[in-house]
């Protein structure tokens, strides 16, 4: 070993061990997973340490820290925990979204200067696929302004191709791009992006208005019954029957029996319980907390199921007009 053939991540290595274990678990806690294994490896290789050595890299990390003295920060980093450190709702959401949007490139960004009816003139002659990677690539607000745009006949056909996207090569973006380049004169994209997916879908829909997002999930669910299902699911909990007023509770649980109820307040909040219970007999909600008390444990995705069951009972009032709902979002034992 000699002081002239260390690299960076050998000297590293040596630094850390003549530190001790205890000062190492600290640093490897600032560190990544990628840099505490390649500092590991090199630990491994690492029989002996001549004196010479030791002081070499003891007098070297000396002069490095004196060259670069200061405040070494992930700048990044720090701004999106102070943002979440906030913790004011909506508008520290608002505010995270403003900072990625500010910080972090998008491919096809020029769209989203695009005037949403100018972007859905350009898009609608394209192939659904294509139209479904571009909406991906937008703010969920522009993306379902353009949606809303596009003409009836495909607007299922994008969403569906859009929830079934995961990753999207660069080489497919940039085709897109180029494809549309003399149009609006976009900038190609550099790496993979994290594309739609249900969970962009169901923000999209939720933005949607004139019940167009039922319609939408109706014609998916024609061709692909389970993709519907699990859009259904995460556009609206049983939780989010807590935000309903006492009438249109009250019209769901005429249609569900005890028993059923029972079961899907196994897992629910205190506070979903007790709405439950105000809005029905004082009888019944005494014969529901009894059960509850007296049930075992029973498999989560069975308490899910009962409780999926009866949000469908919710929006099938919702279709027929009586009531308005909002939207929001395995087999251990419960």
């Amino acid at each position: 070993m000699g002081i002239d053939t260390l690299t960076g991540l050998n000297k590293a290595a040596v630094f850390m061990i003549c530190m001790g274990e205890e000062v190492t678990a600290k640093i490897f806690k600032e560190l990544s997973d990628s840099e505490v294994r390649q500092v590991t490896r090199t630990m491994a290789n690492i029989e002996h340490i001549p004196n010479y050595i030791k002081q070499k890299v003891f007098e070297n990390y000396n002069e490095v820290q004196a060259q670069y003295a200061g405040l070494f920060v992930k700048g990044g980093e720090f701004a999106k925990k102070a943002i979440a450190a906030t913790d004011e709702g909506s508008r520290t959401h608002d505010l995270m979204e403003q900072f990625i949007s500010g910080t972090e490139s998008r491919p096809l960004e020029t769209i989203a200067l695009m005037q949403a009816r100018m972007v859905a003139s350009l898009l609608e002659k394209e192939h659904p696929q294509t139209v479904a990677l571009v909406l991906s690539t937008q703010h969920v607000e522009h993306a379902s302004e353009i949606l809303s745009c596009l003409p009836e006949e495909i607007r299922a056909d994008v969403v569906y191709r859009m929830a079934k996207i995961e990753k999207v090569s660069a080489e497919v973006i940039n085709r897109i791009e180029d494809a549309l380049h003399r149009e609006i004169g976009l900038v190609s994209g550099k790496e993979q992006k994290q594309l739609g997916g249900i969970d962009k879908v169901v923000d999209l829909l939720g933005h949607l208005e004139n019940n167009l997002d039922a319609e939408i999930i109706e014609a998916i669910e024609e061709s692909d019954a389970e993709m519907a299902e699990e859009i259904r699911k995460r556009m609206f909990t049983f939780e989010n029957l807590l935000a309903l007023d006492g009438r249109s509770l009250q019209m769901i649980l005429r249609e569900v029996n005890n028993d059923s109820l029972t079961m899907a307040l196994k897992t629910a909040s205190e506070e979903m319980k007790e709405k439950i219970y105000a809005n029905m007999s004082a009888r019944a909600a005494d014969m529901i907390k009894d059960d509850l008390d007296a049930m075992g444990p029973v498999r989560l995705s069975e308490v899910e199921a009962m409780q999926q069951s009866i949000v469908k009972i919710a929006m099938k009032l919702e279709e027929e007009g009586k009531l308005v709902l909002g939207t929001g979002g395995g087999d251990e034992l419960v």
